[in-house]
């Protein structure tokens, strides 16, 4: 197994006993996604590595015993009520070990005392602009952030540093997550600070499929971009007065309803599939694109053009 290999195993072998207790504990644990992810140079194989390494993954192991022994003081004491952990988020247990009905009934029950606060802290960010959704996106719950999701959850919020759920999901190799987080249209070109797209985290970290899934999504996305672009392009009187006719606009709409048919239905589409619709398109409307980039020829008071008017 390789070190990143074992790394993740550790961390994902943490007991659940210590994601039963409160925000800040869990915030920072979300944050060690991966060494690396923060933003620190690597050098591959060389000791910065190693080091950046093992101190991740002691202080994950802190954080585990710290949030441990919180959990073990709210127990009953021989002669007292149990205790309420200051920070206590009633998400959390339902969130990391992917309990979807627990979340839901939070939610869903008016009379649960938890649905208010539970709320406040599902919006909650910490200092870099963490959520829980960094945490469940590393423990891989796609069941679970689909559930959030419908609470009013923006998929697309970035940390202060750049970093998406797609970029945690990515380095941590929960494939199904990030299909589940581009479903929900996370936006698969953020960048970090360091111009890293999550696709390029994935790479860094060796998770194949996260990389393959990425780059087809990213040529599926790229193809319905231009699409609702052409689209959007022809119903705007102001760039295409004076450069296309009738004809120019019912052939370049008909073309990208060609290529919208195919999207909905075309079974197991690849990346190649993708590119090759795109340029296909691109090829069909290359008079088109040269017409729009054509100067609109202007008129005279009385409908002639310049030219004719020189002429006479």
């Amino acid at each position: 197994m390789s070190g990143d290999a074992g790394w993740h195993q550790k961390a994902l072998m943490i007991p659940p006993a210590v994601f039963t207790s409160d925000f800040p504990l869990i915030s920072r644990l979300s944050g060690i996604v991966h060494p690396g992810i923060l933003g620190r140079e690597e050098s591959d194989g060389g000791t910065q590595r190693t080091v950046a390494m093992a101190t991740a993954e002691a202080v994950c192991i802190d954080i585990a015993l710290e949030t441990m022994e919180l959990v073990e003081a709210t127990q009953p004491a021989d002669t007292g009520e149990p205790k309420e952990p200051e920070y206590s988020n009633p998400l959390l247990r339902h969130a990391l070990t992917g309990d979807v009905e627990g979340v839901q009934q939070i939610f869903a029950d008016p009379e649960d005392p938890d649905g208010e606060k539970a709320m406040q802290l599902l919006m909650e960010k910490d200092i870099v602009g963490r959520d829980l959704l960094y945490a469940t996106s590393m423990a891989g719950q796609s069941a679970v952030i689909r559930a959030l999701a419908k609470y009013g959850v923006v998929m697309k919020d970035k940390t202060a540093r750049g970093y998406t759920l797609l970029h945690c999901a990515a380095a941590w190799g929960q494939l199904e997550t990030l299909k589940t987080l581009v479903e929900l249209e996370a936006d698969i070109l953020a960048m970090t600070f360091q111009g890293e797209k999550a696709r390029d985290i994935a790479h860094r970290y060796t998770q194949t499929d996260c990389v393959e899934f990425l780059d087809w999504a990213e040529a599926k996305q790229s193809l319905q971009t231009f699409i609702a672009h052409i689209q959007a392009t022809i119903a705007d009187p102001e760039k295409v007065q004076g450069r296309l006719n009738k004809e120019d606009k019912n052939m370049s709409l008909s073309a990208c309803r060609v290529k919208s048919d195919w999207l909905e239905n075309a079974k197991e589409p690849t990346r190649q599939d993708f590119l090759d619709q795109k340029q296909q398109l691109e090829d069909i409307l290359l008079p088109i694109f040269t017409k729009l980039a054509t100067p609109r020829v202007a008129v005279v008071p009385d409908g002639r053009k310049p030219s004719e008017d020189h002429a006479s």
